[in-house]
């Protein structure tokens, strides 16, 4: 009797598009986290080297700066508002009014100030790098620069990250004043809080470590924005469909890697 041969039985499709699907998507996250650590040890090695010229810092501040004032000024007090009369609304009846002032003040300082003034920044100059960067790529402007014996990272990327983390904390402290600013503002007019209330109130459950929290998530925001932004506009290619294409992809890149590290801060730094 001779033995039977084994078959290997077909595995299903599902299951191999779902482990292909895994395997690119998996490819991608290591490309992408290859690169970004590649270029911010380049942007290491420049500014240790001094290649970077204090110019360039502060004219990419600048813009990344004062040029936000205004568009987180309206964003700040508009979440200081809405949290006040949101807040007003939901302890009216069932907690002390002075709790109101602790509402605000911890909502903008710890989370508020911090995130929305970063999705500010990506949208108004995340874009904007990585469309400018995209654009130089696609135009050969970055071959004729390594043509030139010049180096990229030191003249378009560092000063970028440099500006950034430089820039996100002082627009946050800002952000920050505006928003308990017109909360209290708020809390006056819609809830009938006295300011020396709303102060107290403030002053109660207030921890030092709460501005260093909220500076802390500025500094990573300030270094994320720049640093994937530049690192998306150099992968550029396509012309300008690809440019467009790129600039969304470094969007949805920049928000998506804000919200998971802005979901990592409270267990690291809460705790």
């Amino acid at each position: 009797m001779t033995p039977q041969s084994h078959v290997a039985l077909p595995i299903p499709s599902p299951i191999t598009r779902g482990f292909a699907g895994f395997g690119r998507v998996a490819r991608v996250i290591a490309d992408h986290a290859g690169g970004l650590g590649v270029l911010s040890w380049q942007v290491l090695v420049s500014i240790v080297r001094l290649r970077v010229r204090f110019k360039d810092v502060m004219e990419q501040a600048y813009i990344m700066g004062v040029q936000s004032l205004p568009i987180v000024f309206v964003t700040a007090s508009l979440a200081g508002i809405v949290t006040s009369q949101q807040g007003g609304y939901q302890i009216a009846s069932a907690s002390p009014r002075y709790l109101l002032g602790t509402l605000v003040v911890q909502s903008v300082v710890l989370e508020l100030g911090p995130l929305l003034t970063a999705i500010v920044l990506v949208g108004r100059i995340g874009a904007r790098i990585s469309a400018e960067l995209g654009t130089m790529v696609v135009s050969e402007q970055i071959d004729a620069f390594k043509s030139l014996g010049r180096d990229p990272v030191a003249i378009l990327a560092a000063p970028r990250v440099i500006a950034g983390i430089i820039t996100m904390p002082l627009l946050v402290g800002f952000a920050d004043v505006i928003g308990v600013w017109t909360g209290m503002i708020s809390a006056e007019l819609s809830a009938d809080l006295g300011r020396e209330e709303f102060l107290y109130g403030a002053r109660l459950f207030w921890h030092s470590w709460d501005l260093f929290y909220g500076l802390t998530k500025a500094v990573v925001f300030g270094f994320v924005i720049p640093i994937i932004s530049v690192h998306m506009g150099l992968r550029t290619t396509g012309g300008a469909a690809g440019v467009g294409l790129t600039t969304t992809r470094a969007v949805m890149f920049m928000i998506l890697t804000i919200l998971i590290l802005d979901a990592a801060f409270p267990p690291l730094m809460l705790q």
